[in-house]
């Protein structure tokens, strides 16, 4: 599932229909097997940076309670700066794409009316997959559904009219063709006449996780790397301000994941794509600093709020000590955290409110630096604009009602919470010291290792039929699904979902074929040549001839297949 609206999440089953707990004990554990010992933002309004840190009764409250190291000291345990959301809120990036570009486009203004400080971008499955809507194999039944769908410039410059572009923070959630979509990206603000060293953002590009999790792959995993530390080089170049890589742990958990394999996995990856980067010749201080992480938030409060405490130091210890990083913001593990679209409910989507609250809460106690909170109506369709209004305002009642922002790591100090933190520290540490054993003491041959003999396939699913089994047998209570349940789960009528229908596609076909008709060919064949001949020379970068090619309004399928044409296209091998 992704990041922001989610997509559709999986529908948990059980055929009690009890109106209390199902039968079987349940299990004093976290919803990842870990014992329950008791022994162990974006730029904020002038109204904002004025408000008293006082608690609701006038109490006057410190930035920081307990002993150090405190946040913004190394190992950055309690948060990567001194006093956290005193001084910045974190960034309400809510995920938004659906339909065409122009409707989404819309989407965006309506967040940015409604307070949202950050755009993120969903794409389609066509475009996920480095098809164009027009194929006929690939594409039909599937243009504008999951998300917006974006075959040329032509679309891109829709998906952001009227969006100042040098001011804006924007997400874009795509991994496979991310070189193509980053293109597009830069020649829509190049035409617009802002310079590329001020824009800010993230591109996800994070394709190691699709061999493991998400599936959404292009190409074999190494030539792919070869691209991500490409589009390392060039924005270290050319873009300081925007994101290459946002290390993605959301998509593992949402396959089935624990918390600590959603832990271990991504940050072995984010150690993965350091080593790429520095055998390509990069210095690690000219590129980690860049690097950001997308954590999911499930559930299970305390260990959610340990996961991301002790991800912040396991990356900074490993990249002093290991890696050999210097520059402070090489060290900090800086974060978007997504609440967990699988955890809804096509039950009583309602009560999912209440759920992606405790969620926000979690991401906010841990130090998140931007947010996304899930719309109730998410397991059964793309979100309305009223659900994705209600998400965005339950992150604002934490921002500005519950004093969460008041005081960094106020969980702190706590002897369960410096326990999980601890616990998920060990159990990651354990998954590194298996894959540097499979890769000779790399932790990048490590994780192409396991990739292709199924060690993160098999470790996923093993976990998720746990879940299922404990949430069918009634040991894990998953309310309004084996318990509390109604007889009519009253997801069924008279719902009011938003709903893509054929004429989004219709419209889309129409555009890509008006936009073929009018652009030069012969510029596009070149433009496509040269994609090609920089695919052939490992020392060439691939992101100019990208650019120029998305400038002649070549379309992602075609740019994808001239790579492809040079690189193959990866089938995931069967694992016996």
């Amino acid at each position: 599932m992704q990041a922001a609206h989610c997509e559709p999440a999986r529908r948990l089953h059980n055929g009690s229909m009890e109106s209390e707990p199902a039968g079987g004990s349940r299990p004093f554990t976290t919803t990842s097997g870990v014992p329950a010992d008791a022994r162990a933002i974006g730029s904020h309004d002038a109204a904002v940076a004025a408000r008293p840190f006082t608690t609701m009764s006038g109490v006057p409250v410190d930035a920081v309670y307990g002993d150090g190291p405190l946040p913004g000291e190394f190992p950055y345990t309690r948060g990567i700066y001194p006093e956290m959301y005193r001084s910045r809120l974190w960034t309400m990036r809510m995920f938004a794409g659906f339909g065409t570009a122009v409707d989404t486009n819309g989407r965006f203004k309506e967040i940015l009316r409604h307070g949202g400080t950050g755009l993120s971008t969903a794409f389609d499955m066509p475009t996920l997959m480095g098809r164009d809507s027009d194929d006929e194999v690939w594409s039909a039944g599937e243009v504008g559904r999951a998300g917006v769908a974006v075959d040329t410039l032509a679309d891109m410059e829709d998906l952001f009219a009227g969006i100042d572009l040098a001011s804006a923070s924007t997400s874009m959630t795509i991994n496979g063709p991310a070189i193509v979509a980053l293109a597009q990206y830069v020649a829509v603000a190049d035409k617009a006449g802002v310079d590329r060293s001020r824009l800010s953002g993230t591109i996800q590009n994070d394709i190691l996780k699709e061999y493991q999790a998400q599936k959404e792959y292009i190409f074999p995993p190494r030539p792919s790397m070869r691209i991500v530390t490409d589009m390392m080089r060039f924005t270290a170049e050319q873009m300081p301000r925007w994101h290459p890589v946002s290390i993605s742990g959301y998509h593992i958990r949402e396959a089935g994941a624990t918390a600590a394999q959603e832990l271990g996995f991504t940050l072995a990856n984010g150690f993965a794509y350091v080593e790429a980067a520095r055998a390509a010749g990069l210095d690690v201080d000219d590129f980690a600093g860049r690097l950001s992480f997308f954590f999911n938030s499930h559930s299970d409060f305390f260990e959610e709020v340990g996961k991301y405490r002790s991800a912040r130091r396991i990356w900074a210890t490993w990249m002093r000590d290991r890696y050999g990083a210097t520059a402070e913001r090489s060290l900090m593990c800086r974060f978007h955290t997504q609440t967990a679209g699988v955890s809804l409910t096509a039950q009583q989507p309602e009560i999912n409110i209440a759920r992606v609250a405790l969620q926000a809460l979690a991401g906010a106690l841990g130090g998140t630096q931007s947010l996304h909170t899930d719309a109730y109506d998410e397991a059964l369709a793309l979100p309305t604009e009223k659900a994705a209004r209600i998400a965005l305002r339950t992150q604002q009642i934490v921002a500005h009602e519950t004093g969460a922002a008041n005081v960094a790591d106020p969980l702190g100090g706590s002897a369960y919470v410096e326990w999980m933190t601890d616990e998920m520290e060990r159990r990651a540490t354990e998954i590194f010291d298996h894959l540097l054993e499979l890769g000779g003491g790399s932790i990048l041959a490590g994780v192409y290792e396991g990739i292709d003999n199924g060690y993160f396939v098999g470790q996923i699913a093993d976990s998720a039929y746990r879940f299922e089994r404990e949430v069918n047998d009634g040991t894990r209570i998953i309310v309004g699904v084996n318990a509390f349940t109604e007889s009519d789960d009253g997801h069924q009528d008279g719902a009011d979902l938003l709903r893509i229908e054929q004429d989004t596609e219709d419209f889309q076909l129409k555009r890509l074929a008006a936009v073929k008709q009018a652009r030069d060919g012969e510029a596009v064949n070149r433009s496509l040549g040269a994609v090609r001949q920089a695919a052939e020379d490992t020392g060439a970068n691939l992101v100019p001839p990208i650019i120029e090619a998305v400038n002649a309004y070549a379309t992602e399928g075609e740019i994808c297949d001239a790579l492809a044409g040079v690189f193959g296209r990866y089938t995931e091998p069967a694992i016996v």
